[in-house]
């Protein structure tokens, strides 16, 4: 769960969140500030005070529950790339630097959750390295032995990570400050995901024989020699939208293939706590 979602849940369980904020307008203005001065690790910092300014002193069971569970998926992704970093398999220097940025962006997004729980007089839940099996309970038994099978965890984490956004984007749409502000955010998300999967690509490894792994979802194929991850592309093979048929839509040549990669389907919170539920030890 990322910044976006964070804000779509809590003006579900508070609708006065913005009046705490100084208005709507007020505090999307000052968020695309932060987006566009700040770099994405100083940007959690940054964001908190806002958070702190709406809740300091009231009430926050609900939106602690809210922030426990965006910070127990932070803490997933957090501590699977320390783990990947310090693997000794990542066989170049682009590789390590990739996972690097992604593991900082992912250790920033950890320590923003903590403070703003913190601040609002709550306790966030605490994770260690120790608290995840990410064999998934032997699944995947050479993660961090096999930098095939670490990309591919990589990606799956992504990929869930992406469409579990998605699944809050109904919630944002009549708001064009929010919409924008989660859209930033989404698309770097998504670009980290394509990056992953371009490394796989490079890599030949765990990729399927005949598959070209593209930067996008094909159908429900994960481009992972493995039905272990099927989970998490279960529902993408969609060739509708807004109940319209896109496949040869108004005599275009627009292959299934095609059409489900035009777009990503939603995940619920329910599909992405059982697909991550494995990888608690």
């Amino acid at each position: 769960m990322k910044f976006s979602n964070i804000i779509e849940e809590i003006e579900k369980t508070d609708p006065e969140v913005y009046a705490k904020l100084d208005t709507r307008r007020s505090a999307m203005k000052s968020f695309l500030n932060f987006s566009g001065k700040l770099s994405l690790a100083a940007l959690p910092v940054a964001i908190g005070g806002m958070f702190n300014k709406a809740y300091a002193g009231s009430p926050t069971s609900a939106i602690t529950d809210v922030l426990n569970f965006a910070l127990t998926l932070e803490y997933i992704e957090s501590e699977f790339y320390k783990k990947a970093v310090v693997s000794g398999i990542i066989p170049t220097a682009a590789a390590m630097g990739a996972l690097t940025t992604i593991k900082n962006h992912e250790v920033a997004h950890v320590a923003f959750l903590r403070s703003v729980i913190t601040s609002l007089g709550d306790t966030p839940v605490s994770f260690t390295a120790a608290s995840f099996d990410f064999t998934a309970k032997g699944t995947f038994p050479t993660v961090f032995t096999d930098y095939g099978v670490m990309l591919a965890v990589a990606q799956t984490f992504e990929d869930t990570g992406v469409r579990a956004y998605k699944g809050q984007a109904a919630n944002v749409y009549s708001s064009n400050e929010v919409l924008r502000a989660a859209l930033q955010i989404h698309s770097v998300e998504a670009r980290h995901a394509a990056h992953l999967r371009e490394m796989r690509r490079r890599s030949g490894l765990l990729v399927p024989p005949g598959v070209l792994l593209q930067p996008w979802i094909t159908l429900n194929q994960s481009g992972i020699a493995t039905h272990a991850v099927d989970a998490s592309y279960a529902g993408e093979e969609l060739t509708t939208q807004a109940g319209i048929e896109i496949t040869n839509l108004n005599g275009f040549a627009i292959a299934a293939n095609e059409a489900s990669e035009a777009f990503d389907e939603p995940l619920t919170k329910d599909q992405v706590v059982a697909i991550v539920t494995p990888f608690f030890a």
